[in-house]
């Protein structure tokens, strides 16, 4: 559908983790910017009880109900901001994909553009839900985000783990640039983002487990 997010090299690693983690079947799951909700429908595939997907799109909601009823799968579909997430409800596999492209621009409140903008060091977004990711999570629950190492994968690590939860970098895959990224490669480079002459990133997948009850 037009003006949605369509699923790239980093939803390709995060399904590949979500597939090979040890998490048994028949669980609850929430996937946080869900997009044309590719990965939602492919946990519901693999066995999900129930799959929540939450987007700030529209276009995006619209596009996941779409494909998944195309498939003959039930998604819970919920429109809204990130503190739209249920509240006291608690979820076995929570799947993050959020926006974290390095931007000179601030987040914007509203158009396409929201599916990818992360703010000047790409963190707007991941640091507000590396804080929620601990609150999601029933007893052993496990999180898996992905995004850019342009976007410091030490400093997930840390916030998750100051939450309570044991986290570690389980995928690695090197990415060319796609056209967002190609398009500011001069801002990249006078910031020292990238090298010059760089035009690949590294992306990471990132798990979170509750350990404890």
């Amino acid at each position: 559908m037009p003006g949605v997010y369509r699923p790239q090299a980093d939803t390709t690693l995060l399904m590949q983790a979500m597939l090979t983690a040890t998490i048994p079947l028949d669980k609850r799951v929430l996937d946080i910017c869900t997009g044309t909700g590719a990965l939602a429908i492919r946990a519901a595939m693999a066995g999900a009880r129930s799959v929540t997907a939450v987007d700030i799109s529209w276009s995006a909601i619209v596009s996941a109900w779409l494909n998944s009823r195309a498939r003959g799968i039930r998604l819970e579909l919920l429109h809204g901001e990130l503190a739209h997430i249920p509240h006291r409800r608690l979820f076995d596999l929570v799947l993050v994909n959020p926006p974290y492209v390095p931007s000179p621009k601030e987040v914007p409140a509203r158009g396409r553009a929201r599916a990818w903008e992360g703010g000047a060091g790409g963190r707007a977004v991941l640091d507000v839900l590396c804080r929620m990711m601990p609150r999601m999570l029933d007893s052993h629950g496990i999180g898996l985000m992905v995004h850019s190492a342009l976007c410091e994968p030490e400093a997930t690590l840390s916030q998750l783990r100051d939450g309570g939860l044991k986290a570690a970098v389980v995928a690695r895959e090197i990415a060319a640039f796609g056209p967002v990224m190609r398009e500011r490669v001069d801002w990249l480079e006078s910031v020292g983002l990238i090298e010059p002459g760089q035009r690949h990133e590294e992306l990471v997948v990132i798990r979170a487990d509750r350990t404890q009850e």
